[in-house]
């Protein structure tokens, strides 16, 4: 549904944009273009990530589609933004002349268009970062949109075209912003750093506060996807502890304070050696 929303308020803004002259609409609907393909990657990555494995040879799955799609939606809001600021910066002195009324119309139709869009992606955004990635998409347009209507109020009000161009490079800087914002939590997942909120320190201090364990090490935690948390440990027991009563409060640990309910632990008993072999 969104997509579809997008999708054809694209091609309106685009005619019109050119109609009109303004680099305001022009921007915005150059990120509309952005929005349209970020979307239609999100719903292939969301397919593809919910497709069984018949290889055998992917044993996470293909959940990291969702990120890669993430990933495209930085892209191409990088490659507008910096399309719009060069547009904007070549402007400036200049003495474009743009028709205000096609900019309060289209402007006002896009408002409408995105906050609908909004409402249709909001559940989904605090659950998947591909979600996320085209509700940030929208959020953006939906900024664009406001700052398309006030740039065609006051080229009417003062007959300066100078507010078109100032406006489409406030959009410009502003998609930029939400690009990095968002390409730092792509980056985050794919360099399998720690997920957002969970401390590793605190996690290590809760593994060796659990009842029969002796030391921690080796503990690894990453993100697969939105929503997936992994950890592997190595747990040394102490004395005669019941590995599997560790294990499992081990394992309660990870799940109800950290969020991790994927997680491959390791029982070693206290004269378990050979784990400082590893090079890496």
């Amino acid at each position: 549904m969104s997509f579809a929303l997008v999708g054809s308020y694209f091609v309106i803004e685009l005619v019109y944009g050119l109609l009109s002259g303004s680099l305001a609409l022009l921007s915005d609907a150059g990120h509309m273009a952005a929005d349209v393909v970020a979307l239609g990657a999100a719903l292939v990555a969301t397919r593809i990530a919910t497709r069984p494995d018949t290889t055998g040879r992917r044993t996470y799955g293909s959940y990291r589609a969702e990120v890669f799609a993430s990933l495209l939606s930085v892209l191409l809001m990088l490659g507008v933004s910096v399309y719009v600021v060069t547009e904007a910066v070549g402007r400036i002195g200049g003495d474009a002349e743009i028709s205000s009324g096609p900019m309060l119309v289209v402007g006002a139709i896009g408002l409408a268009v995105n906050l609908v869009a909004l409402l249709l992606l909001r559940s989904g955004a605090s659950e998947s970062i591909n979600v996320k990635g085209a509700y940030l998409e929208v959020l953006a347009d939906t900024a664009g949109s406001v700052g398309v209507i006030v740039a065609g109020a006051l080229v009417a009000a003062t007959g300066q075209p100078l507010w078109d161009t100032l406006v489409a490079l406030a959009i410009g800087v502003f998609v930029a912003l939400r690009a990095i914002a968002l390409g730092r939590e792509v980056f985050a997942v794919l360099g399998q750093h720690a997920p957002a909120g969970v401390e590793p320190a605190a996690v290590a201090d809760d593994l060796a506060a659990v009842e029969g364990v002796k030391d921690v090490h080796d503990l690894h935690l990453w993100t697969l996807t939105s929503g997936m948390n992994v950890a592997t440990a190595h747990l040394v027991t102490a004395g005669s502890a019941d590995g599997h009563a560790v294990l499992d409060r081990a394992r309660d640990v990870l799940r109800d304070r950290h969020g991790v309910a994927h997680a491959t632990l390791q029982v070693e008993p206290p004269e378990h050696a050979g784990c400082d072999r590893v090079g890496w």
